[in-house]
């Protein structure tokens, strides 16, 4: 499928004029990853989609819609951003805990994500076992992968056991993703229509409450930043983070702590909400309900106010409350048996990028970016969803590259044409830019990356 049939298919499915789609210009071809996955042409369409979304919306703030140019390698490059990470000219630590990754079991394979404490601590009470991964591979190969995958995730840990495609797509979990939308978008409550006032930068004056971590949520709200949105990261210091994601996914937004079991901080979060446009969140299903802020609930505290949520496996079927990540979707849902199958390789083999999460977060900006627009014109309160796992079988409709794995991977040597420095609160930053081109009003970072906590609890006068 080419870029320009996949952005059109999103775009009509968002309910878009379709007018707009002249309005973006696709370069390039895949591979520009070694991957038998067209990871390059969903990379350009996630990212051309939120791009052409934000010309449109500078079109609706007084001006005539931008161009946009998106080049399939540049978007496949901030794909990987986190890859080529520098602090003060040196490579970040390795986002990956000892034991994480794939292991043989008697009859299978799993994966264990094991990068934040408990969910580590967790497997390790399981297997009974030392933290070293000799003694995992051991421990798991006296068990059978269904087993595992089952007492695992009863006990709130984050595995995945690795599927084929056909045996995913004939699961009740993966079937469960086929009726759902890449994006979904409905409007779930009235409200007045939220008129745009004029602005030289697309989501200028919209403020975003950023309550997501790792990669998927964060790339999602360091987009709208880009676009000018006022994004304020909300976290806590007990929650584990994985420190290199929050200095790359951080720029351009201001970032405060928050503990929501504490009654004080919540009625801070509400009176936040009261005046913002988007409340954007990955927590699994349910976990921010218990503390008063559902979709209902932010809504009726800020009628108009999008609401947009991030899922690893959905919002239907028997995995819809299930943890997840990125790289465990890739082994359930059949990619790393695929990719391997394409490879020749008997070890399953991962993607060449989190492209799962990346597209994800794309993926939902454009979903905000559009239901602002929607808001604007029509007014109402509006849910935007996207999951991993649904993205997951997007990416498979953008059909399989031929002679994939011939592509070079580019190091950090190879991108630097992508590259640019900047200050931050953890010193000097070498980051990947936006690959979209706006030339009338080009994506940026106009804030710099900053530990999380660093700014008080309240929106800086506009």
């Amino acid at each position: 499928m080419t870029p320009a049939v996949g952005l059109a298919l999103l775009w009509r499915e968002a309910g878009l004029p379709e007018a707009a789609l002249g309005g973006i210009e696709f370069s390039g071809r895949d591979p520009v990853l070694p991957s038998s996955f067209a990871i390059g042409t969903a990379a350009a369409v996630s990212i051309g989609a939120e791009a052409l979304a934000s010309s449109s919306m500078l079109a609706r703030r007084g001006g005539p819609a931008p161009k946009v140019l998106v080049a399939l390698r540049d978007a496949a490059i901030e794909f990987r951003s986190e890859r080529y990470l520098r602090v003060n000219g040196a490579p970040p630590p390795d986002l990956w805990d000892a034991i994480a990754g794939l292991y043989r079991t008697k009859d299978g394979w799993v994966r264990l994500h094991t990068n934040f404490p408990h969910h580590r601590e967790g497997v390790l009470r399981l297997l009974g076992c030392a933290h070293e991964r000799e003694a995992v591979a051991r421990a798991l190969a006296r068990w059978e992968a269904e087993r595992f995958d089952r007492e695992a995730t009863e006990a709130g840990l984050t595995v995945a056991r690795l599927r084929s495609f056909d045996a995913w797509d004939a699961s009740e979990e993966g079937a469960a993703l086929i009726s759902q939308p890449t994006v979904s978008i409905t409007r779930f409550g009235d409200a007045p229509a939220v008129p745009l006032s004029p602005a030289t930068r697309p989501l200028a004056g919209l403020r975003v409450l950023d309550l997501t971590r790792v990669i998927a949520g964060p790339v999602a709200g360091r987009a709208l930043a880009s676009y000018g949105a006022e994004v304020l990261a909300i976290s806590a210091s007990h929650l584990p983070q994985m420190a290199p994601l929050v200095i790359d996914t951080g720029r351009g937004k201001l970032s405060s702590f928050l503990d929501l079991r504490e009654e004080k901080a919540r009625e801070t979060l509400r009176e936040l909400v009261r005046s913002a446009d988007v409340f954007l969140q990955s927590y699994r299903p349910g976990a921010l309900d218990h503390h008063g802020f559902g979709a209902e609930e932010v809504a009726r505290l800020r009628p108009g106010l999008v609401h947009a949520t991030l899922s690893a496996y959905g919002f239907a079927g028997p995995w819809a409350a299930r943890r997840g990540f990125d790289s465990l979707v890739q082994t359930a849902s059949g990619f790393n048996d695929a990719e391997a199958k394409a490879a020749g390789e008997a070890t399953p083999r991962p993607l060449p990028a989190q492209a799962l999460d990346h597209a994800s977060g794309h993926l939902l900006a454009f979903g905000i970016i559009a239901a602002l627009l929607r808001r604007a014109a029509e007014g109402g309160s509006f849910r935007v969803r996207v999951s991993l796992a649904r993205t997951g079988l997007w990416l498979r409709s953008l059909g399989r590259v031929a002679n994939g794995f011939a592509c070079p991977d580019p190091g950090f040597s190879d991108i630097s044409d992508r590259l640019e420095e900047t200050d931050s609160g953890f010193g000097r930053l070498t980051v990947v830019r936006p690959a979209a081109e706006i030339p009338a009003s080009p994506p940026r970072h106009g804030r710099p990356a900053m530990p999380l906590g660093t700014h008080p609890a309240h929106w800086p006068a506009p």
